[in-house]
């Protein structure tokens, strides 16, 4: 009979293949391997994703999925795109990695120009990427081995509008982006930041924008003037900020201005001639 001969060639045909069980497959944390395939659903291609999508993606049902991205949010990795139901990466996924990949190509063409900075102005020299609300830190140069103020160190992030180098940057957005970037909640971490109100940070970001660089006494009560000025890319859009600080004591405004503006415009301009030159380096957030 049909039936039983088909339970037949059932019977005797291989077994389906199986996945092979880990050598240590008992020291797995499955959740662990889910969290990571959401993060690999997003792509260069695929940069924001909703809910379902994500669940496509990473094999995953709606629920679990939704978990993930709910942990991941507030962990940091991803985060939400305001007036909307979708997802994105943030920077702090490339933390992870900063020493060896994760914006190694901008560091690396950034360090040099740095380290000569520092030796004009003598001050220590940063440079930072716009993290979501947030300034992060990925290359400092120091003078000396002496700490100034507070102890920023590569992978330090601060709220971006409670900060020189972001003031900086956010004054160069586009006014879409800025209203986007503005909307968004810093992250929470070692630097409280101080309320503001929107007309108070617009009003501040109009005057760095028509002088071209931010100059003020830090807002962390460090006992520090910071000077920053944007790297643009051709389009004059703000791919990272360069600063200096110098101590309040040491210098007025119009002295560190005059001591150390055109020093920095030129660093800013060299990292920016160099990341077009390299042709590898996006500006995308």
């Amino acid at each position: 009979m049909p039936g039983k001969r088909q339970s037949r060639l059932d019977k005797n045909a291989p077994a389906a293949a199986k996945p092979e069980p880990d050598d240590d497959s008992r020291n797995l944390v499955n959740s662990l391997a889910k969290g990571l395939r959401v993060l690999e659903a997003f792509t260069a291609e695929r940069a924001e994703l909703t809910l379902s999508e994500v669940a496509a993606l990473a094999k995953l049902d709606p629920g679990t999925a939704f978990r993930m991205l709910n942990t991941l949010v507030m962990a940091g990795y991803i985060s939400r795109i305001p007036d909307s139901k979708r997802f994105r990466l943030t920077l702090k996924c490339t933390d992870l990695g900063l020493h060896a990949i994760g914006r190694a190509d901008l560091r690396e063409i950034a360090r040099p120009i740095l380290r000569s900075l520092v030796g004009e102005v003598n001050e220590a020299a940063s440079l930072g990427v716009l993290d979501g609300a947030d300034i992060l830190y990925i290359e400092r140069v120091r003078a000396g081995l002496t700490r100034i103020g507070v102890d920023i160190r590569i992978g330090t992030t601060i709220p971006a509008f409670w900060s020189t180098i972001g003031e900086a940057m956010l004054a160069f957005l586009p006014p879409r982006e800025l209203a986007r970037v503005l909307a968004l909640k810093p992250r929470a971490g070692g630097f409280p930041h101080k309320p503001m109100k929107r007309d108070e940070i617009e009003r501040s970001l109009r005057g760095v924008r028509e002088d071209g660089y931010a100059l003020r006494n830090s807002y962390f009560g460090s006992g520090l003037r910071v000077l920053a000025v944007p790297v643009l890319d051709i389009d004059n859009y703000p791919l990272a900020a360069v600063s200096v600080a110098v101590p309040q004591m040491q210098l007025s405004v119009d002295e560190f201005r005059d001591k150390a503006l055109i020093a920095v415009r030129r660093a800013a301009k060299e990292i920016a001639r160099a990341v077009q030159a390299s042709g590898t380096i996006s500006a995308a957030v």
